[in-house]
């Protein structure tokens, strides 16, 4: 984790041309770890995010005696140590900004029999905890945390049972919490979810061939089976190639080929809004690999209109709002989103962030409660902060392609924790942006 303090700057203009292959998906390179470092046998992930959100779920399994090796080019070994393997860390596991890293390990290390504590960044230390701890306390976990938020301190050598939990918000990271201390609970674990949420957690489980029932919203799944190393693909993060299918869909005369992106259709929502907004968006070529939908897809220049977003796609773009939200900027017309009040307990309050950003460059943006309301119009110029948060900063850049002056972005050093090398390929594509940094 980098200590520095980086500044984006973004000239205007400009256009997205060529082909482009996205780093690898977060969400899939976390689970990857955690599964595999509790699996029978050596578990080979290729395509493996070497962001920083990642390297912390790999670190922390390190720390409980997994032999991990790499990642070398996206390459990574993981040497299983079976359920009842892992042992006690030698101090308490950081993990920086990843809320996921904290969330799904704190179900999988309340059926541990040793305590640890998981402590985290200052951005990660304000994020609501309540909606896991609630639930595992009903299970029988013994979890203290600061007013419902982290440092977790989880107490080991519990008895957990399971539970039949109706989830009050759709959360795929409350869902896998729950599913991994459910193969810890003695009975069945059964999950409804309000609306649908993304799936890489039960895919993955059947995939190390741990049995999972998947029932339109209800997951099940029992405790006390094994599961069995594999080889895994990480296909290219969806969430990080948002950025660019919103920049070639605001620059003139752009055509952009996006390779090997994972389309799993429980995160397809980013396509689906873009679509509704008149955005051209190809799907070229499309195919399975390791349990999961892959896709080539080219987008082309267009003239984006306003909507009202469904509220069935919410939850499928959650990730992807900060950039959406640049994308109505540049729509004719005005843009309503209502539903997504979780996006205000994300890495920043990303709907209060977003509309102090975008009323900088020029254009009328109010937030509500639970969503946002935009008019498109002309993008400036001018400052706006990230807040720390490393969709909002590659959002704002994406802003540039269609601004009438340079956007400076302050604070943007956590791009890195789910997009390495951000600005080498937004400037391959077309992108006038340089980072600044400050000791």
């Amino acid at each position: 984790m980098s200590n520095k303090i980086i500044n984006y700057k973004v000239q205007p203009g400009g256009k997205f041309t060529g082909d482009i292959t996205v780093p690898g998906d977060k969400s899939i390179s976390h689970r990857s770890i955690m599964l595999g470092s509790l699996a029978d046998g050596i578990t080979k992930v290729s395509g493996f995010l070497e962001g920083d959100d990642a390297i912390a779920t790999l670190n922390a399994f390190k720390a409980m005696g997994v032999k991990i090796e790499g990642p070398i080019n996206g390459e990574v070994s993981i040497h299983g140590v079976g359920m009842q393997g892992l042992q006690k860390p030698a101090a308490d596991i950081y993990l920086g900004n990843s809320g996921t890293s904290m969330r799904l390990m704190s179900g999988l290390l309340s059926g541990q029999d040793f305590d640890v504590t998981l402590t985290g960044d200052k951005s990660l230390s304000g994020r609501p905890m309540k909606r896991v701890t609630d639930p595992l306390a009903r299970m029988g976990a013994k979890i203290d945390t600061a007013d419902g938020k982290a440092p977790l301190r989880i107490h080991g050598g519990n008895t957990l049972h399971a539970i039949q939990y109706d989830m009050p918000i759709a959360s795929a990271q409350v869902k896998s919490c729950l599913l991994l201390a459910g193969m810890y609970a003695q009975g069945k674990t059964t999950i409804t979810e309000p609306g649908i949420t993304r799936d890489h957690t039960e895919r993955m489980l059947q995939a190390f061939q741990y049995p999972v029932e998947v029932d339109a919203n209800k997951v099940s799944l029992e405790g006390g089976h094994r599961l069995k190393a594999c080889e895994l693909h990480v296909p290219g993060d969806i969430s990080s190639a948002a950025f660019f299918m919103v920049g070639a869909s605001i620059a003139k005369d752009s055509a952009l080929l996006l390779k090997n992106v994972g389309i799993n259709p429980t995160r397809t929502g980013v396509i689906d809004i873009l679509k509704l907004m008149n955005g051209d968006i190809t799907i070229v070529k499309e195919y399975q690999r390791g349990g999961e939908v892959v896709a080539d897809i080219l987008v082309r220049s267009a003239e984006l209109k306003g909507i009202n977003i469904p509220a069935h796609l919410v939850p499928l773009a959650i990730d992807e709002f900060p950039v959406l939200f640049v994308a109505a900027a540049c729509a004719e017309g005005q843009t309503v989103l209502t539903g997504a009040k979780e996006l205000r307990v994300k890495e920043s309050d990303r709907i209060q962030v977003m509309v102090d950003g975008l009323l900088t460059l020029g254009i009328d943006a109010k937030p509500t409660e639970d969503g946002i309301i935009i008019q498109g119009g002309q993008l400036t110029s001018g400052t706006v902060h990230s807040h720390d948060d490393h969709r909002i900063a590659m959002a704002f850049a994406m802003a540039g392609l269609r601004a009438e002056g340079e956007i400076i972005i302050e604070d943007c050093a956590n791009v890195a924790t789910s997009f390495p090398g951000f600005i080498e390929m937004a400037a391959k594509a077309g992108l006038s942006i340089a980072a600044e940094t400050q000791s």
